[in-house]
């Protein structure tokens, strides 16, 4: 309401629950940033004191209570390596479809889409079951670092594929029909403009599949099994991190320093891998927009 000189007055009540509303959002982030760092500063107190360089680059002893876990860190990169190899491409093709050869609302999108959605839901030891009575027992790849992979595979696909086609989606529908005018072909949108815009949800979808794959237990326990020593192939059985981890706390008497030590190895290596793929999407975006 304006006063008697004609300028606007701030509504009391309205400015109080702007205020409530602040105040609120900021607790709600403090409270999730401190029970991260929490949870950080527990991990680094408990298992600081076992991490050092001998126990990266040499093979658990004693069922892990001393020694290293050299041959877990090569299980655990091989099994993601093989995840994002399958996904990826899968994911990304899946969206583009989605995206640009079905329409928006139709049935075969909307039942896709349905689908995913309740596939990104499912527990992870259903997905386990399946890798192995699929993977495992019927195409015979038995305990391995790709039956793992595979499985993982599975599981970070429904999540990659719906931030990737949210991404393809949010590019300006302008963009297209400049690139149509200009008598570009659909592969050179596709390739040229639609994808490099969507970089960032890419890269998101991409990011939150791999955390998803390292932080998974159950769905390798049924599939790439609990060996510990260095595997020689992608056929072999090969214990991942997580699996370690769990393996330390519930069935090794006295193994929780080694526990809180992997576990400090899995997040810097969740951060690591972070942080390279946001430095190759901003490295490869800055070179869309840098001028020739």
């Amino acid at each position: 309401m304006p006063d008697a000189t004609g300028t606007a007055v701030t509504s009391t009540p309205r400015a109080l629950r702007y205020l409530v509303l602040q105040g609120v959002t900021w607790m709600a982030a403090a409270l999730v940033a401190g029970a991260f760092a929490w949870m950080l500063a527990d991990i680094i107190w408990q298992g600081a004191g076992r991490l050092d360089w001998s126990f990266v680059t040499t093979s658990p002893k004693s069922a892990g209570r001393s020694g290293g876990i050299a041959p877990i860190l090569v299980s655990t990169l091989l099994i993601l390596t093989v995840a994002i190899a399958v996904a990826a491409p899968l994911g990304l093709a899946t969206a583009v479809l989605l995206s640009e050869f079905t329409r928006h609302g139709g049935h075969a999108g909307r039942w896709i889409g349905l689908s995913l959605d309740v596939l990104a839901g499912v527990p992870s030891i259903v997905f386990g079951i399946f890798g192995n009575a699929f993977f495992s027992v019927w195409l015979g790849l038995g305990f391995s670092i790709l039956a793992g992979g595979l499985t993982l595979a599975c599981m970070a696909l429904p999540i990659l594929i719906r931030i990737a086609e949210s991404g393809l989606r949010a590019v300006p529908n302008d963009w297209r029909l400049g690139a149509a005018a200009l008598g570009m072909s659909r592969a050179t949108v596709l390739c040229q403009v639609l994808i490099p815009a969507a970089t960032p949800a890419l890269v998101a979808g991409l990011m939150l599949g791999i955390g998803r794959a390292m932080a998974e237990t159950a769905a390798l326990v049924f599939t790439s099994g609990y060996v510990d020593r260095m595997p020689s192939s992608l056929f072999d059985s090969g214990r991942a991190i997580s699996v370690h981890i769990y393996d330390l706390t519930m069935n090794v008497a006295g193994g929780d320093r080694s526990a809180y030590a992997s576990a400090l190895v899995l997040i810097a290596l969740l951060i690591i891998i972070n942080g390279a793929a946001i430095g190759l999407a901003d490295r490869a975006l800055t070179r869309r927009i840098t001028p020739i």
